[in-house]
């Protein structure tokens, strides 16, 4: 980025946009999430619709676009098929074969040197998730096993490094974060920043999970700074709040929720996230971009392609990419594609 250019961008900056307000993708959503989570809290929020098709990924139904009645008009089509044909037919509709393939990736990635730890985690079932699947006696969603064929990528890429203070922005019900507890990385500080209600529904999650974690949740908009080395080992925050935060990260996350913001609030985002000097951001997007909100469906005012991340982070350069097996190519021709940016 030239000065130029920088000039633009802080003068746009100090304008009216609203950073820190839901995007398009998010704003309808958002009203409804609050209403369920402040009716029914979180005991059944991972078999929720509202949840499963906004921040509860799945491999089965709704993740494969298939509905349950439509399986189950499929699956009659079939009922003189062996045993082993239907469970074929049931493995492919229910994610079971897509969760196998990510798992064997996780575990022969790991297996000989595993610094994170990660072949020890097993997922809560806080939530009552539809829908979870037990490898080698550990349980896994596909949220959790995309964050960790995630961290595979990045500790196959840079096997010395050991996070200790971990920013992550829209982290959904939390899963990064109960990774990180749980597979003990000494000394390892997380925070999520994310939109209300979302971050009171990871920090809730949390509180499920670990009973004996110190948890800090900031309850309402403060101006004060948020000194980052006084942080609790888990931290749920506003959005607005990465404003505050004062000291230094060694590694940003940002998984599947950039994609969904308009440009000016990632390169909001990316300004302070470079304030803050982490030595690496690890990043799981479209490469392609989110599809434009059109005829009444979800989608994005602009989609943000991959180069655009290379100019909103210009203090860093591309360390490494990767789409399979570690990301994922969806059946339509679309890239999620992890990224490891280090600081120049």
């Amino acid at each position: 980025m030239n000065n130029k250019q920088k000039k633009v961008s802080l003068i746009s900056r100090n304008k009216s946009f609203r950073f820190y307000e839901a995007s398009e993708f998010w704003r309808t959503a958002l009203v409804d999430i609050e209403i369920e989570f402040n009716e029914n809290g979180i005991e059944n929020f991972r078999n929720s619709d509202l949840s499963l098709n906004f921040f509860v990924p799945t491999y089965g139904c709704p993740g494969n676009s298939f509905s349950d009645k439509e399986i189950e008009n499929f699956t009659k089509k079939f009922s003189e098929f062996s045993v082993k044909q239907k469970a074929h037919v049931k493995d492919f509709f229910n994610g079971y074969n897509h969760a196998l393939s990510d798992y064997r990736t996780l575990y022969s990635c790991n297996f000989k040197n595993d610094r994170l730890n990660l072949l020890s985690f097993s997922e809560s079932n806080i939530g009552n998730p539809v829908e979870q699947f037990n490898f080698s006696e550990n349980t896994y969603s596909r949220s959790s096993l995309n964050y960790l064929l995630g961290l595979s990528f990045f500790q196959q890429e840079v096997p010395e490094f050991i996070p200790s203070r971990v920013l992550e922005i829209g982290g959904g019900f939390g899963t990064l974060g109960e990774i990180l507890t749980k597979c003990n990385i000494p000394n390892c500080k997380y925070i999520d920043l994310d939109l209300h209600p979302m971050y009171k529904i990871a920090s809730e999650y949390a509180k499920n999970v670990f009973e004996t974690v110190e948890i800090f949740e900031l309850e309402n908009f403060s101006k004060e700074k948020i000194e980052i080395d006084r942080l609790s080992k888990l931290n749920y925050l506003p959005n607005s709040a990465i404003e505050n935060l004062n000291g230094k990260i060694d590694l940003f996350v940002n998984f599947i929720s950039f994609q969904e913001m308009e440009p000016e609030i990632v390169e909001n985002y990316a300004f302070h996230i470079q304030r803050l000097e982490p030595e690496f951001l690890l990043l799981r997007n479209l490469r392609e971009g989110k599809q434009k909100k059109a005829n009444g469906n979800l989608g994005v005012k602009k989609p943000i392609l991959k180069d655009d991340y290379f100019f909103f982070f210009d203090n860093y350069k591309l360390k490494a990419s990767n789409t399979i097996p570690f990301g994922h190519k969806t059946v339509d021709g679309f890239h999620s594609e992890l990224m490891i940016l280090e600081r120049k």
